[in-house]
């Protein structure tokens, strides 16, 4: 997990290097935990949810103090969850790690609780698309750790680009808002990060 990860000025999310957005969900509702400086930790906010082959973006409609979007790599998510309360809205949980920088105590990182709820309309698009990217998220790291490269095995980002059966247009539910992503965002495309740690722009390039 990244908190406040870097937007464009339409506040979408800056991609990384070899990043492909699969759909945006509007209308969610989001809840996370231990966030510093919120209120008993704990921030729950309206807005979009952004899907890509490496991580699921929330940005907020609105900033909660010092809470505008939050970051969970794919890799990083788990024991995630669909549930379908009968007298609630249909949502997602799960758990999410952080993202801890290389010269940080991980002590001091804990992991986060976290719920998508579906307020308005459904989510018979999102949720096949969202366990179908994870999986093959999955499917590309396990590839990985067979491998002798420990650097690419440590990466959230290396998962591959999703195969052309993951984006599946039959995923369509007329009720669901979620839009797929067919063109991929250009602004400063030049300029991807290839970490979730600060580096300059030349190490971007």
């Amino acid at each position: 997990m990244a908190l406040n990860p870097p937007l464009y000025s339409n506040r979408m999310p800056e991609p990384f290097q070899n990043e492909v957005y699969v759909l945006v969900r509007e209308a969610v509702e989001f809840e996370v935990n231990k966030i510093p400086g919120a209120s008993g930790g704990k921030v729950s906010a309206k807005g979009i949810i952004y899907l890509t082959n490496v991580r699921m973006v929330f940005v907020a409609n609105k900033p909660v103090g010092n809470f505008q979007a939050f970051d969970m790599p794919l890799l990083y998510i788990h024991e995630e969850k669909f549930n379908q309360p009968i007298l609630f809205c249909n949502n997602i949980s799960g758990k999410v790690d952080p993202v801890i920088p290389p010269d940080a105590n991980r002590a001091l990182y804990s992991t986060h609780s976290f719920k998508i709820i579906f307020k308005e309309g459904g989510c018979g698009t999102f949720i096949p698309q969202f366990f179908a990217v994870l999986r093959s998220a999955r499917m590309y790291y396990q590839m990985l750790s067979s491998s002798a490269d420990v650097s690419a095995r440590a990466d959230p980002l290396q998962v591959g680009e999703p195969p052309a059966e993951t984006i599946n247009r039959a995923f369509m539910d007329p009720n669901d808002p979620s839009i797929y992503i067919l063109v991929q965002p250009q602004p400063d495309s030049q300029l991807r990060r290839r970490s979730y740690h600060p580096q300059t722009v030349e190490d971007s390039i």
